[in-house]
């Protein structure tokens, strides 16, 4: 598809600053385009020219990701560069798990939030940060979504234990979401396989661009 908008259209478009972050962090606004459709976009022009330098890879990269998303259900449909220096991703309506009720989170929802970590995985992608809650949404519809795979990584390439212990790191964010919100449907295995996985937790090398961790505000 082409360029839903182009940085010329920014400045006429609807906006909201969602977070500006460190100076190696995106500039992340909620952007209204020319259709009504929302989107997040992350931008680097702001930035010194060591980090826009660095940050077209790390865009390039995050759209490469999404790209070989396409069609799961539960990730951005859609997702382009407006120039070198920045990104749109098409906005997911929904609430994140951090600013959720507790009851809204059924066994239901969670058995689908697996799901969906296996759908990702089968597209050879690992997500490396479903263990924040602000990473996760529940929809409109109580099904979920994941946002924000910037940390993400392709596991085609990658030797089968590493891809397994990477794949199984995302898994305990489904199973961290049992034991928050459903322990007592959680069941003995779900328990076992997060104490287990929690040992690799040394493998978190990455957060976010830069290594560097931004608190999210509300959605």
């Amino acid at each position: 598809m082409g360029k839903a908008f182009t940085r010329a259209d920014l400045p006429n478009l609807q906006s909201k600053l969602l977070r500006d972050g460190h100076v190696f962090n995106a500039v992340v606004s909620l952007v209204v385009g020319p259709d009504g459709r929302r989107w997040t976009v992350k931008d680097f022009s702001s930035r010194p020219w060591y980090v826009r330098l660095v940050a077209r890879l790390l865009l390039s990269h995050e759209l490469t990701i999404l790209s070989r998303l396409k069609g799961i259900d539960g990730v951005a449909e859609e997702s382009f560069r407006i120039d070198g220096n920045s990104l749109a991703i098409l906005f997911q309506e929904g609430e994140v798990l951090a600013n959720i009720q507790p009851e809204r989170v059924t066994a239901q929802y969670l058995l689908k939030l697996e799901e969906l970590t296996r759908e990702i995985h089968r597209a050879g992608v690992v997500h490396l940060d479903m263990r924040t809650y602000s990473n996760i949404l529940i929809r409109p519809d109580d099904t979920p979504a994941v946002i924000d795979f910037q940390a993400a990584q392709t596991t085609w390439w990658m030797p089968s234990f590493l891809r397994k212990k990477l794949e199984d790191i995302d898994m305990s964010g489904a199973y961290k979401k049992w034991e928050r919100f459903q322990p007592g449907l959680m069941g003995e295995e779900r328990k076992r396989e997060l104490v287990r996985i929690n040992k690799l937790r040394d493998l978190w090398v990455i957060r976010g661009y830069f290594g560097a961790h931004v608190k999210k505000e509300k959605r």
